[in-house]
């Protein structure tokens, strides 16, 4: 999973604006959940994704195609970061037009990357946005 844009503030934008492929998404939340494609094996580790992930999905799924997967995915978002994208990064959200499952599920997959990047320090002082 090489070629993956790194976890930013403008990444994060980027995903929720639709200005990366769906592709390059799911690859990249594939990898901060901890997916890693062996060589020499032929075949996906998935040691370090977190239960139930792991689980239900030994290969990275789909997050844009997959409600299931979606589902599981925010349920692993912690109670506390789950308006990040609200009181962090000031997402409106989409409008009633927009509303359709691709850009819900972006949303989602947004979200579970800016928890990652607060449960792993990543972010500035928490109380204000970036």
């Amino acid at each position: 999973m090489t070629d993956l844009p790194t976890l930013t503030e403008a990444t994060l934008w980027a995903i929720l604006n639709e200005e990366l492929e769906d592709d390059v998404v799911n690859r990249l939340v594939c990898h901060h959940l901890g997916y890693r494609y062996e060589d020499a094996s032929g075949q996906w580790d998935c040691s370090n994704v977190v239960e139930p992930l792991r689980e239900k999905f030994p290969e990275p799924p789909n997050f844009i195609e997959s409600r299931p997967a979606t589902v599981q995915l925010t349920r692993s978002i912690p109670k506390p970061n789950k308006q990040l994208l609200k009181t962090y990064l000031g997402f409106k959200g989409y409008t009633i037009d927009q509303l359709v499952p691709r850009l819900t599920r972006r949303a989602t997959m947004t979200s579970w990357l800016l928890s990652h990047m607060q449960l792993q320090g990543l972010l500035k002082d928490d109380a204000s946005p970036v």
